[in-house]
């Protein structure tokens, strides 16, 4: 749908997100983007607001007999469980939290092959993907990095629907959202973009290698 394209690719998005991240007037400690469509606008902000760069892993823990309806999420480091979760089996939880967490651990050691891992203890944080469709992903993974002792988190985000947009406001855990469009009629991020192309993680690995910190 030609009319609804905001952005060219995901570069341009990355750059009119710098734009308004620079003109405010908050002080950041680091840009933390989730793989893989993020780090293309991860890496312009960074450099633009000369940050430090990093990837943020999480992966939802699944239901035993519904793997798509999520019983919580995990990061490297911490676990959220949804209320629904404490009517699971605890074991079958152990055990994906193991499972998951080994995935987890080996992708981590994939990115950060040549780049050194950012801890977010006490970091103020730009947290960036190049879109969200209902937030619900987003929100586990702000509630990990809260958990992990984060200092704040401010989401950039090219588009997103309003529902989700308030969803994520309503966090305790996000100090501010900066979202440039939030269409009235959404379908899916890539409807918003020109070039929505997949990106690798080999693409995404090179895309934050090349980032340097810029003093």
């Amino acid at each position: 749908m030609l009319n609804d394209i905001l952005f060219k690719d995901r570069n341009e998005a990355g750059e009119r997100l710098a734009d308004r991240l620079s003109a405010a007037s908050e002080k950041y400690d680091l840009v933390l983007a989730i793989p893989r469509g993020g780090l293309p606008l991860g890496a312009i902000i960074a450099q633009r607001l000369h940050l430090p760069l990093d990837v943020v892993l999480t992966k939802k823990i699944g239901a035993r007999h519904n793997k798509e309806y999520a019983i919580g999420a995990l990061s490297l480091k911490g676990r959220i469980l949804e209320p629904q979760a404490d009517e699971s089996d605890p074991a079958y939880i152990e055990s994906e939290t193991k499972r998951i967490r080994k995935l987890l651990q080996e992708r981590d050691d994939k990115y950060h092959q040549k780049k050194k891992r950012h801890e977010v203890k006490h970091q103020r944080i730009i947290l960036v993907d190049d879109g969200i469709a209902t937030g619900s992903t987003m929100l586990a993974t702000v509630d990990l990095l809260h958990k992990e002792g984060a200092e704040q988190i401010i989401l950039a985000i090219p588009v997103a629907p309003s529902s989700a947009v308030r969803k994520l406001m309503s966090s305790p855990n996000i100090d501010k959202v900066v979202c440039l469009h939030q269409p009235r009629h959404f379908y899916a991020i890539g409807q918003f973009y020109r070039d929505f192309s997949q990106i690798t993680d080999e693409q995404a690995i090179a895309i934050l290698e090349s980032t340097e910190m810029v003093l």
